[in-house]
């Protein structure tokens, strides 16, 4: 099987898993930056050069080679389960894609149709009922987890945990897991830890946010779209992310994780 969604430097200084919608725009321009000096010149998930990607060909030998030696740097971020499934359905749902489509083709379709899901247009300024279309769609969300249908479920909004245990299971170690909430903090030890050719300093870093002015802005606060049921969907389909990577179940409004990650913990419990 390899290693899907590993990106590594072509000065091979550092490895990363990719977890959707847990800053991989920003962490990919940084990585890229930190060999050549510059950012790349569009989204990084576009680029096919000047970044090792195992979806690319060539990269995949070289990647391969560098991660069963654990001959580089290797980390990979993660994001609170309820913002990022918030997140997947304003950017991937509700949201215009870059190529001025909806997400997918006939999925928005489909779940108007089958899940009775509105998420409005540019024409109406995105006008819906935000928290009764998120409900409806998680619930879509944990049938594509749960069954498999009515489609296999999206690298989006499957659990972080799955993404991260790939690369366990093929013979990956990670070094680093760090938080998206506390992304400055968790970049600059990776930073520090990697033989960086152009140093570069965080805090100047735009943010590269592929889905930012496509479409509606969350209305509410977190806690709003969670109904009792809903957390318990979400129990259902995130319940290792919140055990392994130590967010906060009981309150939605509480981005922040409650601890460290145990790295030893997540190659145990993922490994197997």
């Amino acid at each position: 099987m390899g290693f899907p969604g590993t990106w590594m430097t072509e000065s091979e200084s550092m490895v990363y898993r990719v977890v959707p919608k847990c800053a991989c725009s920003t962490i990919g321009q940084i990585m890229f930056y930190s060999d050549h000096g510059r950012y790349f010149d569009g989204d990084i998930h576009d680029s096919t050069s000047g970044l090792h990607k195992w979806n690319q060909d060539a990269s995949q030998r070289v990647i391969e080679e560098k991660v069963k030696n654990h001959g580089a740097l290797t980390f990979t971020c993660v994001r609170n389960p309820y913002s990022r499934i918030l997140s997947s359905f304003f950017d991937k749902i509700a949201g215009i894609q870059r190529n001025g489509k909806r997400y997918r083709g006939n999925l928005v379709p489909q779940l108007i149709q089958r899940y009775g899901i509105d998420v409005g247009s540019p024409e109406n300024d995105f006008d819906f009922d935000q928290i009764a279309s998120f409900r409806r769609f998680l619930l879509f969300a944990r049938d594509t987890i749960r069954w498999r249908r009515p489609m296999e479920p999206d690298i989006h909004w499957s659990a972080m945990s799955g993404h991260i245990a790939t690369f366990i299971v093929n013979g990956g170690r990670y070094d680093q897991i760090f938080f998206t909430e506390k992304f400055d903090e968790g970049m600059q030890k990776v930073l520090d830890a990697a033989p960086v050719t152009h140093k570069l300093n965080l805090a100047d870093v735009p943010k590269f946010n592929e889905s930012e002015g496509h479409g509606p802005k969350r209305k509410h606060k977190v806690s709003d779209y969670f109904d009792d049921l809903s957390r318990h969907l979400v129990w259902e389909i995130y319940k290792k992310d919140f055990q392994l990577f130590k967010y906060d179940f009981d309150d939605p409004d509480n981005k922040f994780p409650k601890s460290a990650v145990d790295i030893e913990e997540v190659h145990v419990k993922l490994g197997r």
